[in-house]
């Protein structure tokens, strides 16, 4: 099983970023942010392709029985 913990920390500084952009006020704030919030979803999309794992997130309700079973067994 791959570490995932610096995935996890880039997701969470991602998070934060999303929030102080939504909490900016002036322009040139919501501007800096705007950069900084795609420079955070770029490096979360290369964390995920590191670990190949999807870059999507996975709807549960359209994976199959029969795979969720093939992965646990195994």
């Amino acid at each position: 099983m791959a570490d995932t913990n610096h995935l996890v920390a880039l997701q969470s500084r991602l998070s934060r970023e999303k929030a102080r952009l939504a909490a900016a006020r002036s322009p040139k704030e919501i501007q800096t942010r705007t950069v900084w919030v795609a420079q955070a979803e770029r490096e979360v999309a290369a964390e995920l392709r590191f670990l190949g794992l999807p870059d999507a997130p996975v709807n549960i309700d359209e994976i199959l029985d029969d795979d969720i079973f093939a992965e646990l067994s195994k």
